[in-house]
């Protein structure tokens, strides 16, 4: 009984570990894009924006 309610808390322990670290990664990918993209707009306005004196 013991070893069964073992196996069982790690299993779930993996599967939380697993989905922590996904849930991080897709977060970390999401912001890089984010930024991303966002300099290249602001390349872009700058490129096509007039130039002040």
């Amino acid at each position: 009984m013991e070893s069964q309610l073992l196996n069982v808390l790690t299993i779930v322990a993996l599967v939380l570990l697993v989905t922590v670290t996904g849930g991080v990664a897709y977060l970390t990918l999401s912001d890089w894009r984010d930024r991303r993209r966002q300099e290249q707009e602001n390349r872009e306005l700058r490129r096509y924006s007039p130039k002040r004196k």
